[in-house]
């Protein structure tokens, strides 16, 4: 299967794929998870100079639900949520072990994650998406905003779903042979190039409700996506320098994640709209 299998609507007109030579820039990871083991060995230091009453967060009201990128899965997410969970966020995962399903298919298993958290936490959820993740939270905050109450995208073209590198096209690619050849929930020719392409992008163009706030956290030192798909006009965009996956584990981008959280529940309650009520 070729690139040119990949629906040309995703690619709309003044966006462009990264160079194949921006892949480099994705060795900053190690730096990058060696800033997260640096920090969590002096936050370690810190804790136990604290009193066992006073080392809790208080607890934030409404869930959090993280969902990971392309061929990815919870655990890429583990560590930002362990740290959400150490500054009060009740987080939550998906249950997605590897992101590399159909996204109509795995956007409908998410909306039911949703309703259960919602219902459970009697609060409507802030969503944090990686990459394909941001996507997929883009439609169901479009969708649903009776049960999401704010989105943090991290690294996510949803202005041009293709403008991405041409290592993930071919990882797609495969998985659309491997579905031809019979390999059940893994992601259809369709999905790339037919009306399951077509159906997931526009949702993810749809007007977001004023009381759903939306952060578009991107970098342009992203050797994966092209930095400006990222950018949403309904959202706020917070630039961070991070590659592509180290976005995951940066502390910086935790740190934008959490500032972007709590700036959502700020406005909401500043506005007077539900957050923590369920529609």
């Amino acid at each position: 299967m070729s690139e040119n299998t990949m629906a040309p609507f995703l690619l709309p007109d003044g966006f462009r794929r990264p160079a194949l030579a921006a892949l480099l820039r994705e060795g900053s990871i190690v730096t990058e998870a060696g800033r997260y083991a640096v920090g969590q060995r002096t936050l370690r230091g810190a804790r136990r100079r604290t009193p066992y009453a006073a080392r809790h967060a208080e607890r934030i009201g409404e869930p959090v639900l993280l969902i990971p990128g392309f061929l990815a899965g919870d655990w890429t997410l583990r560590l930002m949520a362990s740290e959400l969970r150490a500054r009060g966020f009740r987080t939550y995962r998906s249950s997605i072990a590897a992101n590399v399903g159909c996204t109509l298919d795995t956007a409908l298993t998410m909306e039911g994650r949703l309703e259960q958290l919602a219902e459970r936490r009697g609060a409507r959820v802030q969503i944090v998406g990686h990459s394909l993740g941001g996507m997929i939270a883009r439609g169901l905050a479009a969708r649903r905003p009776d049960l999401v109450a704010g989105i943090v995208t991290m690294g996510s073209p949803m202005r041009a779903p293709a403008a991405h590198h041409a290592l993930l096209t071919r990882g797609a690619s495969v998985l659309t042979r491997l579905a031809a050849a019979g390999v059940p929930k893994v992601m259809t020719a369709e999905c790339i190039g037919g009306e399951c392409a077509h159906l997931s992008f526009t949702e993810s163009q749809e007007p977001l409700r004023s009381d759903v706030a939306m952060t578009n956290i991107y970098s342009r030192r992203d050797g994966i996506v092209a930095w400006p798909a990222c950018i949403d006009p309904q959202g706020e965009a917070v630039e961070v320098r991070a590659s592509h996956v180290g976005m995951a584990v940066d502390p910086r981008v935790i740190d934008a994640v959490t500032e972007a959280l709590v700036r959502h529940r700020t406005a909401a309650a500043a506005g007077g709209l539900s957050v923590v009520e369920t529609a």
